[in-house]
């Protein structure tokens, strides 16, 4: 930090520190020292909104006292993504080698991402997340490059299907990333997934993405901030939180549930409609809501 201080600008240390508790991520964050780190409590959180609500608590808890602001993430170059680990039973970590139910996984990861960036807070996206990208599971082993899975000791090595090359066009050798081809091969799904095909869709993950940052500049209720308002009254499984101005809700269970309306309808992750003041939240789903 004293080296960075020497320099001129604005510039940000992050620490990418893998630490049994979000108390001991705080220690990386006191003010000499670094300006931010990865919330790996919050990424490894089963999609459980007790869970969930103990993690958002204790993460802005932990970050208070040293001034720094609470990071989210879901996913990142060494885990498993997370429309795959949610497509899979919870329990099973963040390294996962099994596709699980794709269309589950995507609804869950959608809802997942838009009470993330509710929070208050810095939110950490990772390449391919904003397409709705799986992890590639079934990568043969001759294609692997992963140093990790050479080596008798270390991560488990499985780390390549989190690293495939983003598809940007329907077609090409490698959809659009570059003239040479995939350095690991690309599934022959990918082209659907590509920025190109869900540019302009309006149900798209990509364009949920860029509606949601779009939100999340304009509204001063979102994103600055150290704390936020919860409700109880709903039933387990569902949460909901206000901020200035917004409020969030949120179904982690495989059912719909009807609730009150708390105000206009900004964004939802999936498709609802609110009638009478009251909304049935489809399972897995998240909404916000202008208050």
């Amino acid at each position: 930090r004293l080296v960075l201080d020497e320099y001129d600008g604005d510039r940000i240390f992050v620490a990418e520190a893998w630490t049994p508790t979000v108390e001991r991520t705080a220690l990386y964050v006191r003010p000499d020292e670094l300006h931010q780190a990865f919330n790996f409590q919050y990424l490894s959180a089963p999609w459980e909104a007790a869970e969930l609500r103990r993690l958002i608590d204790s993460s802005l808890d932990a970050m208070r006292p040293v001034g720094a602001p609470a990071t989210w993430v879901l996913s990142n170059h060494d885990v498993t993504r997370h429309a795959t680990r949610y497509a899979n039973p919870p329990g099973l970590g963040t390294q996962i080698r099994t596709a699980g139910d794709r269309e589950l996984g995507l609804r869950r990861a959608r809802a997942a991402t838009l009470l993330m960036l509710a929070l208050p807070g810095s939110a950490y996206l990772y390449q391919g997340e904003e397409l709705g990208l799986p992890d590639v599971t079934d990568l043969p082993d001759e294609v692997r490059q992963d140093p990790s899975f050479f080596r008798a000791q270390g991560q488990d090595g499985f780390r390549d299907g989190c690293r495939v090359p983003i598809p940007w066009t329907r077609t090409g050798p490698s959809y659009g990333f570059g003239d040479g081809g995939s350095w690991l091969p690309q599934p022959d799904t990918w082209g659907e997934l590509s920025v190109e095909a869900q540019t302009g869709v309006p149900d798209s993950t990509l364009e949920m993405y860029r509606c949601a940052l779009a939100v999340r500049r304009e509204l001063p209720g979102l994103g600055a901030g150290t704390d936020v308002t919860w409700h109880d009254e709903l039933p387990a499984g569902i949460l909901r939180f206000d901020r200035p101005g917004f409020a969030c809700t949120v179904n982690t269970t495989g059912a719909a549930v009807r609730i009150a309306a708390p105000g206009r309808v900004l964004l939802a992750s999936g498709p609802v409609t609110v009638a009478d003041g009251r909304l049935d939240l489809p399972a897995d789903t998240t909404v916000w809501w202008a208050v």
